[in-house]
């Protein structure tokens, strides 16, 4: 399993727009995906879920991944919140 931890530095926090991307990195890879905030847990490649979490600017939020290719996806998620500055890495 490979996780990281990020603040959301975004004033609207993950909204649909920015959630739509992440879920579609995600189900681009075979490893299981989640995002964590604030004691809930939901899978990164269901956009309901991502969007039931309201999570707003100043959140600290967990992305996890396990599966063949956790680094990869883990990575990609990265990179794609670092560019549409959505949040910063702890």
């Amino acid at each position: 399993m490979v996780e990281k931890v990020f603040t959301v530095i975004d004033k609207t926090g993950i909204h649909a727009r920015p959630a739509s991307i992440l879920v579609q990195i995600a189900s681009r890879y075979n490893s299981d995906v989640s995002l964590k905030y604030n004691g809930k847990s939901v899978n990164l490649k269901s956009i309901m879920g991502v969007m039931s979490l309201g999570i707003p600017e100043g959140a600290e939020i967990k992305i996890e991944s396990s599966g063949s290719d956790e680094e990869q996806v883990i990575e990609a998620i990265s990179e794609a919140i670092m560019e549409q500055e959505l949040a910063k890495i702890m």
